[in-house]
């Protein structure tokens, strides 16, 4: 019996050493291979009872002692799983007042340390005789299967309130994530946390001498098995994710390259053309019709010189630059900073946000002068006639995308023009250089997003820009 639940007891450390060796990269999989550990020690220290034969029963019950620190330690490990994939989530849904106000109590580092602490506590408890006495044989249900038990001390309450209170905690973590967005980590927490709490469920049966101490063998194996599928599952459709991106990074890059190589061109074909024109110019033989001519090459030539060096410049006005950011906060500075003009022009904003935090990772600055890009636009569509005068911003969260609309009241953009309006220098209005939508969607697709119109008319238009999620798992 001791060999086979030592056999049972090896099968999260091996589940764990595979996952680590599929996902080397991730954080998470680090984590949860310690957990493993941890279960491990578990159900070695249920082994130990059944060697009576085998050891003596003082090297038994050091070796239990011991190996009590796998159930002890596991709840901040547990904790701390929770407290990273939580913390770590770019959006969570708002309006869950009361356990926001829990989430922020319990999900911070001073209780992790708490937790340390307390565990530790804990386990120097079990070592002495207060917390666990002795040893003394047993068998399951008056069955032939003989096995030591242990010889509880006055102060194993503690123990039993320690790991009791975490299944309380287990099921507060399946409460939050209901407020997570990212389906993908949403799924495996909540799945993570019921089976954690099936596992300690059967686990506690080990209190009782007529289960014979193996319940938990039952669980660990249901556990091991449906854990390290769940697993899988998140990393295969996080690297999916991750695949997409890239290659879409790589198509931008080829676009990029490919553009500069043609500014290039341009460039140096323009050169001969000017160098041709003065040439021609410094002649003699030319009339004055003839010389109007070559004046409008040469100007046209030095209008095509300044759009490919303004060209240029946009293309490499960019910071590459990230870190993580909260979206709203860089809403919110982009409409303090356009205060002056929205009041000038009596135009009142709305933003409207119901997730309790929203974070990315970007480049702020860049990312601040699109909204300001936008409400300026904006401002400028919305006629100084019109009795609504009104831009509102909305942010939700779809799967895998931070999606942000952006609509205002102006006079609108007339659909065969929904797409070239992010092209340069081609502007809708005569004072315009045609660069600042164009440079809004640079940004965008430098965060690996897009922005495009989804309804304009004369009431007013509808942009709506798309920003990646980003999680803590690590996966690239």
């Amino acid at each position: 019996m001791g060999v086979l639940i030592f056999t049972i007891g090896f099968i999260p450390i091996v589940l764990a050493v595979s996952m680590q060796s599929l996902y080397k990269e991730s954080k998470l999989s680090l984590i949860l291979g310690f957990y493993m550990l941890l279960i491990t020690a578990w159900q070695f220290d249920i082994g130990v009872l059944f060697l009576g034969k085998v050891l003596s029963k003082e090297t038994i019950l050091v070796l239990f002692k011991f190996l009590r620190g796998g159930t002890t330690f596991s709840i901040p490990v547990v904790y701390y799983i929770a407290f990273s994939i939580i913390k770590g989530q770019p959006a969570l849904l708002a309006g869950r007042k009361w356990l926001d106000k829990l989430s922020n109590v319990l999900l911070n580092k001073k209780v992790l340390y708490f937790l340390i602490f307390w565990s530790t506590v804990i386990y120097f408890i079990n070592w002495t005789s207060l917390g666990t006495k002795g040893l003394y044989m047993a068998n399951k249900n008056g069955a032939n299967t003989l096995f030591l038990f242990p010889e509880y001390g006055p102060l194993i309450w503690l123990y039993i309130l320690h790991m009791g209170s975490f299944l309380l905690f287990l099921i507060l973590i399946f409460m939050m994530t209901k407020g997570m967005v990212n389906q993908n980590i949403k799924r495996f927490l909540a799945r993570f946390s019921l089976y954690s709490l099936l596992l300690y469920i059967f686990g506690f049966l080990n209190f009782s001498p007529g289960t014979g101490g193996i319940s938990s063998s039952i669980g660990v194996i249901i556990f091991s098995t449906l854990i390290v599928m769940e697993f899988i599952k998140l990393g295969a459709n996080i690297k999916a994710n991750y695949y997409e991106i890239m290659e879409r990074q790589m198509k931008l890059d080829y676009t990029g390259n490919l553009a500069g190589s043609l500014i290039h061109e341009v460039k140096n074909a323009n050169q001969i053309i000017k160098g041709f024109s003065q040439m021609l110019n410094a002649s003699a033989g030319m009339d004055k019709k003839d010389k109007a001519y070559l004046n409008m090459i040469e100007k046209t030539s030095e209008h095509l010189d300044d759009l490919v060096d303004n060209y240029k410049t946009y293309l490499k006005s960019s910071s590459t630059t990230f870190k993580k950011e909260n979206l709203e906060s860089i809403i919110r500075e982009s409409l303090a900073f356009s205060q002056v003009i929205l009041t000038e022009h009596h135009i009142e904003v709305e933003l409207k946000n119901c997730y309790h935090s929203l974070d990315a990772y970007v480049n702020k600055a860049n990312l601040k002068q699109v909204f300001i890009n936008l409400i300026k636009n904006s401002i400028e569509a919305i006629p100084e006639d019109r009795k609504d005068k009104r831009i509102a911003i909305q942010i939700e969260v779809d799967q895998e995308m931070i999606m942000i609309h952006f609509k205002d009241t102006g006079t609108g953009i007339g659909q065969e023009q929904w797409e070239s309006v992010f092209n340069p220098f081609l502007s809708l209005k005569s004072e315009g250089m045609g660069l600042g939508l164009p440079y809004v969607k640079k940004i965008v697709i430098e965060h690996l997003g897009n922005i495009r119109i989804v309804e304009s008319s004369a009431e007013g238009t509808h942009f709506q820009i798309e920003i990646p999620q980003n999680g803590i798992l690590n996966m690239d």
